[in-house]
């Protein structure tokens, strides 16, 4: 299949960014649990401003690299690919039956814990720092989703 040429450049943009945002993931989530995150560390949030700036940063860019990759790459590259990109169900069941990604429910799980981090860490510190620890967990599983993405990218570029 011949991909047209802004096929191609949205292709190696996203690839480009998403490969980005992987390892900005990595070195701050290599920061964030360089010790286990606890309800006890949680609390240290308020007077402890890298602490903040850290959790915020984690937060946001695991937020951003599954929404760059489940709302732009993946339907780019099903496209690329000969299929037909829809809502993002289908797509990750797509995505999963091509060994993209381990599975469409661990990605809305961590569609959920996204959500959960974003929108209710400041009220209790034990769901943050439970919601932290769970998202710390699915880093590498959605690095690897998001390289298997660009790796198919690429192959497909060829």
């Amino acid at each position: 299949m011949k991909l047209a040429a802004a096929q191609v450049a949205r292709l190696q943009f996203l690839g480009r960014v998403a490969e980005k945002e992987c390892l900005h993931l990595l070195d701050t989530d290599g920061r964030l649990f360089n010790e286990p995150f606890t309800a006890a560390v949680a609390e240290k949030i308020a007077a402890d401003p890298l602490l903040a700036e850290r959790l915020d940063a984690f937060v946001s860019r695991f937020g951003r690299l599954q929404d760059t990759v489940g709302d732009k790459l993946l339907p780019a590259l099903l496209n690329a690919l000969g299929e037909s990109s829809g809502p993002a169900i289908d797509n990750l069941d797509k995505a999963e039956k091509f060994g993209l990604i381990d599975s469409s429910d661990s990605w809305m799980e961590m569609r959920r814990l996204r959500n959960q981090m974003v929108h209710e860490y400041i009220e209790d510190l034990a769901v943050l720092s439970s919601a932290l620890r769970s998202g710390h967990g699915f880093v590498p599983s959605l690095v690897a989703a998001a390289r298997n993405c660009i790796a198919e990218a690429l192959r497909v570029l060829r």
